[in-house]
């Protein structure tokens, strides 16, 4: 079995930390350091860091391993 994740998140261009964290798909703590780590692409607007929906589908798919 193989998630997609394109349907499991939701509809949208740019999600900040706080909705990606109420998604419950990764907690804030954890993508900050993910972002300050450089291993998830960040757009920066003003101070507050945004993730696209793309970056996220695809950080989840390389982190997805399949079940035997």
């Amino acid at each position: 079995m193989i998630t997609d994740f394109d349907k499991l998140i939701p509809e949208g261009i740019l999600f900040s930390i706080r909705q990606i964290d109420e998604m419950k798909l990764i907690k804030s703590d954890l993508l900050k350091k993910l972002i300050y780590a450089h291993k998830i692409e960040v757009v920066k607007l003003n101070s507050k860091n945004f993730i696209s929906r793309t970056a996220l589908i695809s950080y989840l798919e390389s982190q997805t391993l399949p079940a035997k």
